[in-house]
């Protein structure tokens, strides 16, 4: 099945601008470059642009034929990861600790391609809001553009959303109605105990001893306090402590996530954490400091617009190669927090890639985003059709 010739042909620009904004990778709210990039397209296209909302934010605003008074979101992240990047590629990072590592490049380059199609054609009855977001990354980029009047300003009675995904196969489109991916909490527990020498450990309060037993402990709370059919995770995946190979150090760091489905599953994970803390505090006569961080919100999908995702994509790929079946995934995205103020869908977009998103060796397939383009642009002229 094809993608929309007209935006086939902007293959090859879009290729440019997305290896562009890759090689120029920013983190969350820095995106001042990128932002820059997608203002100036948007404009040279003729569409009229705001900016500023959650920090680099930016809205472009497209009116199709007719009168319609319907108003559809078109969402799309901004920023890259703060890592390395490995790949040798000629459009590599150019910016160490930074990289494009989860595809947030292809995203933004997809809506513009939609953008640049909807402006040519105005092949709708209605208004699009284009939603160019910031720091979808763990650090509340939708809940900023939320706070600062997004939807008071740019009102949408839709919404729609998209991420590639190597784990799907080239060519292939998922949508999962009802709850699709979990909500996420982030927490950093600090350890206050007492530093000595490594040869006098008596004399300690050893952070170190603690931190590992803390993180032994925590992992009990999925495998032993939540239902079995309750699907849960809890990570610690950062741990610091130490400086010297003859000093046992008096305080440690740790940092994690928890991820469920479930309000009562994760508010029950994040007392037993506090509760664990507490007594491995009393057993090793030191001060445990917990910080736990509602992060991201469980993402729901509405059925109607699964659906309008499903029928869509039967006319841009294969229908063999559309998956409504799938799986909820234990990874979370901030977009939930615009769903639970407007109905829409998350879909994925497969690609070619052996290697996982937020790997240094991950790699973006160009192939896809015409198809990205062409999907957000036949959602909007199949819920504003002309006539």
């Amino acid at each position: 099945m094809p993608t929309i010739e007209r935006i086939d042909g902007y293959a090859d620009e879009l290729t440019a601008i997305r290896r562009d904004i890759h090689a120029h990778p920013e983190i969350g709210f820095e995106e001042v470059r990128t932002s820059g990039i997608v203002a100036d397209k948007l404009k040279g296209w003729g569409i009229e642009v705001h900016r500023g909302l959650g920090g680099t934010g930016v809205i472009g605003v497209i009116k199709g034929k007719g009168s319609s008074g319907k108003r559809i979101g078109l969402r799309a992240d901004m920023d890259a990861l703060p890592m390395e990047e490995n790949t040798n590629l000629k459009w590599s990072s150019k910016i160490p600790g930074r990289f494009h590592g989860c595809g947030h490049d292809g995203h933004t380059t997809m809506l513009l391609g939609t953008a640049r199609y909807l402006a040519e054609t105005k092949n709708f009855d209605g208004t699009v809001h284009l939603i160019f977001q910031p720091a979808e990354e763990g650090l509340g980029g939708a809940r900023a553009m939320i706070k600062d009047g997004l939807f008071e300003k740019f009102p949408c009675d839709e919404l729609y959303g998209l991420h590639n995904a190597p784990d799907l196969n080239h060519g292939e489109i998922a949508i999962l109605p009802g709850p699709a991916m979990a909500s996420a909490d982030f927490f950093d527990l600090r350890i206050t105990g007492y530093g000595a020498h490594g040869a006098m450990p008596e004399r300690s309060k050893d952070a170190v001893i603690i931190a590992t037993t803390l993180a032994q402990a925590i992992q009990t709370v999925v495998s032993r306090n939540v239902e079995p059919l309750q699907a849960a995770v809890v990570s610690i995946t950062q741990i610091h402590a130490g400086s010297a190979y003859n000093v046992i150090p008096g305080e440690a760091h740790l940092c994690g996530t928890i991820r469920t489905f479930s309000k009562e599953v994760r508010a029950l994970i994040s007392q037993r954490i506090r509760t664990i803390c507490a007594g491995i505090a009393s057993a090793y006569s030191c001060e445990i400091d917990v910080d736990i961080r509602d992060t991201f919100n469980v993402l729901v999908n509405q059925v109607e617009q699964s659906k309008v995702v499903e029928d869509v994509a039967h006319t841009i790929v294969d229908p063999a190669n559309v998956i409504t079946r799938t799986q909820p995934k234990m990874g979370s995205e901030d977009f939930a927090d615009m769903l639970e103020t407007i109905p829409g869908a998350y879909f994925w977009i497969g690609h070619d890639g052996s290697v996982p998103v937020h790997n240094p060796g991950f790699v973006l397939d160009d192939k896809i985003l015409p198809i990205g383009a062409s999907m957000f642009a036949r959602i909007i002229e199949t819920r504003m059709p002309v006539g």
